[in-house]
C-alpha cells in the first residue's frame, strides 16, 4: 500500500512553510512518485526539523553494502507500526531516526469487484495543508563508492472509515501526522510514545477521488497532470 505519491511545487510548499521558520530546499516535484523507483522526495527529520531536504523511499539497513543489494533488499518502502520495533530492519532506527515524507497526495487502489481496480488520489481536505506521513529512516552508506543516503520507510497504520473503504482489500493506510504533532514527532521520545502516536488519522480529514488507470500501466509516464485528476476528466 501507499507505494505512490504526489509532491507540491517548491514555491508552494515554501510559501507554506517559511512563515513557520521552516526552510524548504530545492526538490523535485512529481504528480505520481512510484516508489519503486527509490525517487528522493521532501523530508523534514529529527535532527534537522526546520529544513526540509530530500531523502530516498526504500530504507537500506546498515548492513547491506552494494546498490545493486540495496536494489534487490526486500521491499522497506512501508513498514508497519504493530511490528517496527520488532523487524530487524527497522528496530535499530524508529527509535531515533524519525522524518515526514511531505506530499500533497498518495494513491490506494479500490476493488470494488474481483479482476477491477478503480485507483483513489487521496490528499488533505484543507488544499492548503500538505499531508506529513510518519517514517523512520537510515543513513546508508554505499561501501563501493562512500555514498551517504538517507533513505526511509512509510510507517502505516490500520485504516480510517475513509481508507477502509477505498483500499478494501489492504486494509491499511499511511500514517499521517497532523501539523500540530510534527514537532513531537520530530522530537526524542520513549517507545511507548512512539507507539502512542502512531494511530489512523481521524474521520474527516482526508478527501478522496477516483483517477485513472494511469498510475498502475506498465512501461508508462504516470508523472503527468493527468495523473491525478478526476477520471472523468483524464483522457486515458
Amino acid at each position: 500500500m501507499c507505494y505512490k505519491v504526489g509532491t507540491r511545487k517548491v514555491s508552494k510548499m515554501s510559501e507554506l512553510l517559511e512563515p513557520k521558520g521552516i526552510k524548504v530546499n530545492t526538490y523535485t516535484q512529481y504528480f505520481a512518485a512510484d516508489g519503486f523507483d527509490r525517487p528522493l522526495l521532501p523530508v523534514l527529520s529529527n535532527d534537522s526539523p526546520k529544513e526540509v531536504k530530500t531523502a530516498r523511499w526504500k530504507l537500506i539497513p546498515y548492513w547491506v553494502k552494494t546498490e545493486a543489494d540495496a536494489n534487490s533488499y526486500a521491499n522497506t518502502l512501508n513498514a508497519k507500526c504493530e511490528t517496527i520495533f520488532e523487524v530487524k530492519t527497522y528496530a535499530p532506527y524508529i527509535q531515533k531516526n524519525r522524518c515526514l515524507l511531505l506530499i500533497d497526495g498518495f494513491f490506494e487502489p479500490n476493488h470494488p469487484r474481483k479482476g477491477v481496480t478503480v485507483p483513489y488520489y487521496i490528499s488533505s481536505a484543507d488544499d492548503n495543508r500538505p499531508l506529513a506521513l510518519g517514517c523512520t529512516y537510515a543513513d546508508w552508506v554505499n561501501t563501493e563508492t562512500g555514498e551517504v543516503s538517507r533513505t526511509f520507510s512509510v510507517i502505516t497504520t490500520p485504516p480510517n472509515a475513509l481508507l477502509s473503504e477505498i483500499h478494501n482489500e489492504g486494509q491499511r493506510m499511511p500514517l499521517i501526522v497532523e501539523p500540530e504533532k510534527w514537532e513531537q514527532w520530530l522530537s526524542p521520545m520513549a517507545q511507548q510514545e512512539i507507539k502512542a502516536m502512531m494511530t489512523p488519522l481521524p474521520d474527516g480529514l482526508l478527501k478522496a477521488h477516483p483517477v485513472s488507470g494511469l498510475v498502475y500501466k506498465k512501461g508508462v509516464n504516470a508523472n503527468v497532470p493527468e495523473a491525478i485528476l478526476p477520471y472523468r476528466e483524464t483522457l486515458f
